[in-house]
């Protein structure tokens, strides 16, 4: 495999920043100084899943560019921080929300549409009606209905309306998708019972601390929350794609 170029080894800010091609083995080295999961076998699959193509060598060698680099750094951590699934990555790459470049580094600005986190720990939410929800999933009234039925979604009652919030809507957004190749609300109960068990799980491991008066160490309990999820939700995933390598006879 080629070498890393000088360019990238001189100091902290030349390789936080590339600016000339490296290979995956650089750009794995670059990245694990923010992501400690990051492997040459991880950004490999991400680009099967064609999330990024970095430019081949005549001999096959991946060499990525500053852009590549950075992309990746969008995608791990809307997968570390938001808990995104890699189709909805998908979706906001192509809208556009991508990293933007500055003198610090990379920071993902947020826009209007963006997906907003899958996991709302501390933090203000917002409010839709029935309407909206329809109007931005595409979803059938009906579908709603049924999700609601089996607890899926979950609606509140505020100032004498029913309305759902950004978690729900996602919620929706994807079983609509997945009822379009026959995936009904009944089908999606084995995700819901899925996820109270590990809401269980979290909560045996950090529900004193959760629920104490101490402010530092109800913070330190959110972070331990939001970090633990995302490791369930990494390892789901894991598991996942081993079982679909089998169906697929890899």
């Amino acid at each position: 495999m080629a070498a890393v170029p000088d360019s990238a080894r001189r100091s902290p800010d030349s390789a936080s920043r590339p600016r000339k091609a490296l290979t995956i083995g650089a750009v794995c080295k670059i990245l694990q100084s923010e992501f400690d999961d990051v492997s040459i076998s991880k950004i490999r699959y991400l680009e099967d899943q064609k999330l990024l193509s970095p430019r081949r060598t005549s001999g096959g060698y991946r060499l990525y560019s500053q852009s590549d680099v950075e992309r990746l750094r969008t995608i791990l951590r809307l997968q570390r921080d938001e808990f995104l699934p890699l189709r909805v990555i998908r979706q906001e790459l192509a809208a556009g929300n991508d990293l933007v470049l500055g003198d610090g580094g990379g920071e993902r600005k947020p826009t209007p549409g963006a997906v907003r986190r899958a996991i709302l720990v501390d933090t203000s939410r917002t409010y839709l009606s029935l309407e909206e929800i329809l109007e931005e999933t595409g979803a059938r009234e009906e579908l709603v209905s049924e999700l609601e039925g089996f607890g899926i979604v979950q609606p509140e009652k505020r100032e004498g309306r029913t309305v759902y919030d950004e978690t729900d809507r996602e919620i929706v957004r994807a079983a609509n998708e997945l009822s379009r190749v026959g995936v009904g609300a009944r089908n999606l109960r084995i995700f819901r019972s899925s996820a109270d068990r590990e809401a269980q799980l979290l909560e045996a491991l950090l529900g004193p601390s959760l629920r104490s008066r101490n402010p530092e160490r109800r913070k330190e309990a959110l972070q331990s929350l939001e970090s633990l999820a995302a490791t369930v939700s990494h390892l789901k995933h894991l598991l996942l794609v081993r079982d679909l390598r089998r169906l697929a006879g890899d």
